[in-house]
């Protein structure tokens, strides 16, 4: 393994992320490449049926499209990274260069973990408060509270790209992932990290607990609800547009804390491969096909212009 000089800086990091499976670099790279395809093609699908029909410019329709923009730059700060790291054995770029794909990726990550607790609330006043739901939730509303989950977002991953800006990093310059991220360069760091890993675990823990909380107080209280409506056709709406909302709660907030709420530096190589891999490309590829094939009046208007053309 590569070494520098212990008086030195590391200004480049090497990323060995397919290195035991390069034998098999033309499948992944097309397997990656078609994953990445349909997600950027599924969201901006989403992107432009919201945007172009007028009966879906409601605040639900409008938190489904933020998202949907959300993951076309989320899934833009890796794929492309992993997809070149698939062809070659090695793949090189600077210290900065990984700093600030780590700090986008989280702060990307932080602000959907946001936009997802909004649309939990969203649900909760629609169906548990009908009345006072247009009141509350206007246009205006919603874009507020989605500017105010940007700017948190952006800001909660400064707290460990300051950290890692300061620590001094003199051994080796590879990471076993995909891409950059936060705990890595923590990994690669010469210093004692125990108490900046605790700092990340403990923002994370924090973040993830109590959007975890928000959004499950949520559904308890719209599944009372739901269970009273005694219309068949209404349960089922219900259901079918909670549901698919908390399937990409269940699969985001499940990778995120299996991947960063943990006090010890790392687990094996092929642990975090898999993790990360579930994070940054199962977890889009599957939003655009539950808010999209998931959902009635998406479908319906999809399948309107197909067979208007």
């Amino acid at each position: 393994m590569e070494r520098v000089s212990n008086n030195s800086r590391v200004y480049e990091i090497v990323l060995h992320g397919f290195s035991n499976l390069q034998r098999f670099h033309v499948l992944l790279f097309a397997i990656l490449f078609i994953i990445y395809l349909l997600i950027i093609s599924g969201n901006v699908v989403i992107l432009l049926v919201i945007r172009k029909e007028t009966a879906l410019h409601s605040p639900m329709y409008f938190f489904i499209a933020v998202l949907s923009g959300l993951e076309i730059f989320y899934t833009a700060c890796t794929i492309p990274q992993m997809l070149a790291n698939v062809l070659v054995d090695e793949q090189k770029m600077s210290f900065n260069r990984c700093l600030v794909q780590a700090y986008f990726l989280h702060g990307f990550g932080a602000t959907e973990c946001y936009i997802l607790t909004i649309m939990a609330y969203d649900r909760y006043l629609a169906i548990c408060k009908p009345l006072r739901y247009s009141a509350i939730m206007t246009n205006g509303q919603s874009a507020n509270l989605v500017v105010i989950c940007f700017i948190i977002g952006m800001l909660r991953p400064a707290i460990e790209a300051t950290i890692i800006s300061l620590l001094t990093f003199c051994g080796s310059n590879h990471i076993e992932n995909l891409f950059c991220d936060f705990p890595p360069l923590f990994l690669l760091a010469c210093s004692d990290t125990k108490k900046y890993i605790m700092v990340e675990f403990t923002v994370s823990s924090f973040i993830v607990v109590l959007t975890t909380a928000f959004i499950i107080f949520s559904y308890i209280r719209i599944l009372s609800i739901i269970l009273r409506i005694k219309s068949k056709d209404g349960r089922q709406k219900a259901f079918s547009t909670c549901g698919a909302h908390l399937i990409v709660v269940i699969l985001f907030f499940g990778s995120i804390g299996f991947m960063y709420i943990r006090v010890t530096k790392s687990y094996s190589v092929d642990y975090d491969r898999a993790v990360g891999l579930i994070y940054v490309v199962c977890t889009p590829l599957a939003n655009p096909f539950i808010y999209g094939l998931r959902n009635e009046e998406i479908k319906k208007i999809i399948y309107k212009h197909l067979l208007m053309k």
